[in-house]
């Protein structure tokens, strides 16, 4: 009787670890998802394309067959509703400068777009450089100093104020932070009433070469309502330099005094005339939403979010020279979609206390703009939210013997990963400065901003630099990461049968452990003392 007592609690105890316990992700499930999802057929999932539709189609399917539940309201879509713009070959934008005349090409040395909606545009507007276009508080920086600039096209510096000898840590040294990003100073513009904004590129400033901007303002773009400048867009440098000396500056003198907090902003001198033609349409695209709900009768009510966007650029119209026009988006972002199909294959395997969200979200290369959708509207309260664990661009090289964790340290997150590194027979990797802001150019951002613990579980495709430690062949592996970095939003991004998937497996198991960990444990994670993020009383 004894014995039989002992057996039982045994296999009471062994249950109740294994309930604790995340489940096996399969690589054979990934790899399958990950290689449909990149096909040609899906015509590069592109927001407010067919291949789109048919990406939403597949998610959605493939929910109900793995037997993730639907939303409260009903089914696994979630509606994502905002304005799409396409410039038509009759825009232009011509300069005037002294006695110089200016007519940049699009493509080669200007990109723009409108985001008014409006799908005729003419106007002339003066150029007014803002420096860095930043207004933070908390860093004591001011580049518009009051200065009234309604009506003018702002002229801004991409990345933010760079560190100095006597403060080398402003704006978080070397590394990025939100005021940096291109969108911030779109949403900047707006706010101030501006005509519009124009970016000056360089690689190094926006971590991605003139390709990126290019090929992104050639396709159909997509924004909210009625929420952007009448034009925005970017200069290529030298044609920032070439339309700054017509005027009678010199670019670099302006970016040095641009580094100072007493920078004011600076009259060029420089008229412009606008001519802007647009197709303008309303879209609705679809967020993908599948739960598992939890075991625990009161921690069922919160949840764990894990994230990975479904889109990326579509197809272009018409073959330039008859060449490849299907951007297949395999590493990004066809890799974190097919995990979390795997991983959710696997979670309703074994359910945990606190519920599961499984969210796909839509138009994230068009601004996070499904993220946002989801935020405005979330399952499971954000107050009841523990995290989002986000999954972008993975690793396609090869087993590692650490983990990418950037953003995590933000939050008591960074200590729960590196448990469960070490349960793996991982350790976290080194901890680098954010040159790319990365932190803030994927969906979970969309959540950190909004108050809940996030972080995008990262591999060295994000940062491009490649400084993992992998298990075999580091050097060649090494290479292929750094090497992604030419494929990124082209339309060499494309699955490839010979790829070693295990390293993706094992980020997707991580991903998936530290999920368990984040939904069993017995109180949510908190932010650390003095990040900004940390904004729901929870």
């Amino acid at each position: 009787m004894r014995l039989t007592t002992l057996a039982t609690s045994a296999l009471l105890f062994s249950g109740a670890a294994l309930a604790q316990q995340a489940p096996t992700v399969a690589e054979h499930a990934l790899r399958g998802h990950l290689a449909f999802l990149a096909d040609d057929l899906l015509e590069g999932r592109g927001t407010g394309q067919r291949g789109g539709d048919l990406a939403v189609r597949y998610l959605e399917t493939q929910a109900q067959v793995i037997g993730l539940k639907p939303m409260p309201s009903g089914g696994y879509r979630q509606s994502v509703r905002f304005e799409g713009s396409k410039l038509l070959p009759s825009s232009s934008v011509t300069f005037r400068a002294g006695a110089s005349r200016i007519q940049p090409i699009v493509g080669k040395d200007i990109v723009f777009g409108t985001g008014s909606g409006k799908a005729s545009l003419s106007f002339d507007a003066p150029l007014l450089f803002v420096g860095y276009g930043v207004k933070a508080d908390e860093e004591n920086w001011d580049d518009y100093k009051g200065v009234d600039v309604k009506g003018k096209i702002l002229v801004m510096m991409v990345n933010d104020p760079q560190p100095t000898s006597e403060e080398p840590h402003r704006f978080a040294g070397k590394a990025y932070t939100y005021y940096g990003r291109w969108l911030y100073k779109f949403e900047e513009a707006v706010r101030r009433g501006a005509a519009g904004a124009l970016l000056i590129h360089t690689t190094a400033s926006s971590s991605y070469p003139w390709s990126v901007p290019a090929n992104g303002f050639s396709h159909e773009r997509f924004h909210l309502k009625g929420a952007g400048n009448p034009i925005e867009g970017w200069l290529h440098e030298d044609m920032a330099r070439e339309l700054f000396l017509a005027a009678g500056f010199d670019l670099d003198v302006l970016r040095a005094q641009a580094e100072r907090r007493e920078f004011r902003p600076i009259d060029l001198k420089i008229a412009s005339h606008v001519e802007l033609h647009s197709t303008i349409r309303q879209v609705e695209q679809f967020n993908v939403v599948g739960v598992v709900p939890g075991t625990d009768a009161k921690l069922k009510q919160q949840a764990v979010v894990y994230s990975a966007h479904w889109d990326h650029l579509g197809v272009d119209e018409v073959a330039p020279d008859g060449k490849d026009h299907i951007y297949n988006g395999a590493i990004d972002n066809a890799s974190g979609a097919a995990a979390l199909l795997a991983m959710a294959a696997e979670a309703v395997k074994r359910p945990a206390k606190r519920t599961q969200v499984f969210l796909w979200p839509a138009a994230e290369e068009q601004g996070l703009l499904g993220a946002a959708a989801y935020v405005a509207d979330p399952v499971v309260p954000l107050a009841q939210t523990a995290a989002d664990l986000n999954l972008d661009s993975m690793n396609f090289a090869g087993r590692t013997r650490d983990i990418g964790v950037a953003g995590a340290e933000r939050s008591s997150l960074y200590d729960t990963s590196a448990q469960v590194a070490k349960k793996m027979g991982l350790k976290l990797a080194p901890s680098i400065p954010d040159l790319s802001g990365a932190y803030f150019r994927a969906d979970h951002f969309i959540f950190a901003k909004a108050g809940v613990p996030a972080f995008n579980v990262g591999s060295a495709v994000f940062s491009g630099d490649g400084h993992f430690e992998f298990e075999h062949d580091h050097t060649a592996a090494s290479a292929k990461m750094v090497g992604f970095k030419k494929d990124y939003h082209q339309v060499t991004d494309e699955y490839r049968p010979e790829w070693d998937l295990s390293g993706m497996v094992q980020q997707a198991q991580f991903t998936l452990n530290l999920g368990y960990a984040v939904a069993n444990a017995a109180t949510m994670p908190t932010w650390k003392k003095g990040e900004a993020f940390g904004r729901i009383k929870r």
